[in-house]
């Protein structure tokens, strides 16, 4: 015996996918995705000319790429979409072990483009951070070990996935790539949390964090040189910190005007980490919190939405993707306001670079096939499955 939840028509056997996949999707998320891809192509006419023209390239050569590289993103994102839970959770664990042996492999064959990191994986016609695929992929492994666990005899899933954390943490670190570790530590112990775990537990698992924390502070200079240069009292104005929150300051509540901005001259990293910077000279205090309103509302819908879902997997899994999804988000503005040190890390959907949107296009299609209108057991036929 099934019921719906939202209210929504069940989906009729025997439909064709499209109608029923148009008829089930959060239409809603899927305008408020676009949008965002529409401003990350608004503001990467403003913010990739200067490099472009540095580096002796058509104006509009990055803007290009981006829409090929946010074409091929929403494009993967439709279609994983599609799925159905049981086949994104095997996409996803394809995927991790896919990203998990490049990563893995990063120290023999990677390359650090002069950043000090070793987090790419260099095709010779564009670049490839492994990292940007772990993060999915890990969410739907570590979910489905940990909804296996709440089935009657079922493996210590909480257990295999903590061990898995700690590998991907470990082999993140040493890039070093702090805040991806930092990113899936998160994600890990929200769905922690939702999957039952205690409180006492997660509280001491973040005592370990910051203990690990601590020790890369004292043993590696590059940790070091980005908490050093957040808690200083000063900013270098010549930083790209600096830089981005000077852009910031001067934008004021509707900015300077289109193309008027200064900042994109200075930053190397205008298009892809500080693309915020470039938003809030240029358009102001209004388009930044536009953004942020896009990304409040995609979060905010996918968690409403799962709050009805008694898949295990799905409602654990969903919930890591959506928090990935809005906290990178969050990181982002937050090192370009200097309320968080710097990560290096780009703003969905919105940032230059293939494999960010690619894999947040990934991201975000498992996120709507997760949040997709299905017919839902009874609890009466969950607990009596259980009781079997």
């Amino acid at each position: 015996m099934t019921e719906m939840v939202f209210g929504a028509t069940p989906a009729r056997v025997g439909d064709p996918i499209l109608p029923r996949w148009w008829r089930t999707v959060d239409r809603w998320s899927l305008g408020f995705v676009l949008a965002l891809f529409g401003v990350g192509l608004l503001l990467g006419l403003a913010a990739s000319v200067p490099l472009a023209e540095r580096n002796g390239l058509p104006q509009f050569y990055y803007v290009t790429r981006q829409a090929v590289f946010g074409g091929i993103g929403i494009a993967v994102m439709l279609v994983i979409s599609m799925m159905s839970p049981v086949q994104v959770r095997r996409f996803g664990v394809v995927l991790f072990a896919g990203a998990f042996l490049t990563v893995v492999a990063l120290p023999f064959i990677g390359t650090d483009f002069g950043k000090g990191a070793t987090r790419w994986l260099s095709l010779g016609f564009a670049s490839v951070q492994p990292s940007e695929f772990l993060k999915p992929g890990f969410i739907a492994l570590c979910a489905w070990f940990m909804a296996s666990a709440q089935t009657v005899g079922g493996p210590p899933g909480r257990l295999y996935s903590f061990f898995i954390l700690a590998t991907v943490v470990l082999l993140l670190a040493l890039q070093p790539d702090f805040g991806q570790a930092s990113l899936i530590l998160f994600a890990w112990l929200v769905m922690y949390f939702v999957s039952g775990a205690p409180v006492t537990l997660i509280a001491g698992i973040i005592a370990l964090a910051a203990g690990a924390g601590s020790f890369a502070y004292a043993n590696s200079e590059h940790f070091a040189r980005r908490i050093n240069g957040f808690l200083s009292a000063e900013v270098d104005p010549r930083t790209q910190i600096g830089y981005a929150t000077n852009a910031i300051q001067e934008g004021g509540f509707f900015g300077v005007g289109v193309g008027e901005g200064s900042v994109k001259w200075s930053l190397p990293d205008a298009h892809t980490d500080f693309i915020i910077a470039v938003a809030a000279e240029e358009y102001g205090f209004v388009m930044v919190m536009l953004i942020i309103a896009l990304y409040c509302a995609i979060v905010v819908r996918s968690l409403w939405r799962l709050l009805a879902e008694r898949d295990p997997f799905a409602r654990i899994a969903g919930t890591g993707l959506a928090c990935a999804f809005g906290v990178q988000a969050l990181i982002n503005m937050g090192v370009a306001v200097r309320l968080l040190p710097a990560k290096g890390m780009t703003l969905p959907f919105v940032s230059y670079g293939g494999s960010s949107v690619i894999a947040s296009g990934i991201t975000l299609g498992m996120l709507l096939a997760l949040t997709r209108r299905r017919p839902q057991n009874l609890i009466a036929d969950v607990l009596g499955r259980a009781g079997r």
